[in-house]
């Protein structure tokens, strides 16, 4: 094991003991099977019923944390009115209904359209690549690309565009490359939630997150002690532990919930 990492079931037999625990997830390859047409993604039925669980326990909160447009994040993951989400990386915020407005700047506006045309054209010369218009910016996608050696070019021509619109924070992720108007990241949106329920619930909260790319990382980043990060699959990751895939991931959920349920009940 790594210098750094824990085992699994340490740190989740730690977390099902704590006060308060915010479960904050990515979605796609995540608790998400990663799929051709985004619009068809759903949350494993293993998963869901873990989350279900969790959602169930006194002192335990479920968010979803994905680079995902929120209006995408809340019909794919089939939130209620109690949601905590946070999508577009850290710019949309939606807590428990009440969404954060995102109030764009006429410069802002004006960066969007000109890199929107200049990656129009860019997208549309490579079969099968999709340009994803988002509240702040833009995602290429080109998970669907038969000839991935036109990828790289891709890429590297839509960031030298955003370059020459300035303004723009670069990340890639898996088969996408994004630019956003704002410079905030997911990071950021776990370090929101943790404050929010701290300050309701008047202590502090413990939190896990888990998450499969590389735009991950920042979430991971802000992990404080006592936490636990979790990597979905490969990759050099931040994360103090990690699982092969989905299915492990999900039971990973279901013996945490199993856990913190017993632990509540003999508190």
């Amino acid at each position: 094991m790594p210098a750094g990492e824990v085992a699994v079931s340490e740190g989740v037999d730690a977390l099902a003991r704590v006060p308060r625990l915010l479960v904050a997830l990515d979605f796609d390859g995540t608790v998400a099977p990663l799929v051709d047409d985004p619009s068809m993604s759903r949350v494993a039925p293993g998963a869901q019923a873990a989350i279900d669980r969790l959602r169930g326990i006194a002192g335990t909160w479920v968010a979803f944390v994905s680079g995902r447009p929120l209006a995408s994040l809340a019909r794919l993951t089939e939130s209620g009115t109690d949601a905590l989400l946070v999508g577009s990386h850290g710019v949309e915020v939606s807590i428990r209904g009440e969404i954060a407005e995102l109030a764009l700047s006429a410069e802002e506006n004006d960066r969007m359209t000109r890199l929107e045309a200049a990656l129009t054209g860019l997208v549309a010369s490579v079969p099968l690549a999709h340009l994803e218009h988002k509240p702040v910016g833009y995602g290429v996608h080109t998970r669907r690309v038969v000839d991935q050696s036109l990828v790289p070019p891709l890429q590297a021509a839509a960031r030298h565009a955003a370059d020459g619109v300035g303004g723009f924070t670069t990340r890639v992720g898996k088969d996408i490359v994004e630019f956003s108007v704002r410079d905030v990241n997911k990071g950021d949106g776990v370090r929101m939630l943790r404050a929010l329920l701290a300050g309701e619930e008047g202590g502090p909260v413990a939190v896990l997150y888990a998450g499969d790319d590389v735009t991950d990382e920042d979430a991971f980043a802000v992990l404080e002690p006592g936490d636990l990060g979790v990597k979905v699959g490969e990759g050099a990751t931040q994360a103090r532990a990690r699982v092969a895939d989905i299915p492990a991931f999900t039971q990973l959920l279901a013996d945490l919930a199993a856990r913190r349920e017993a632990s509540v009940q003999l508190h």
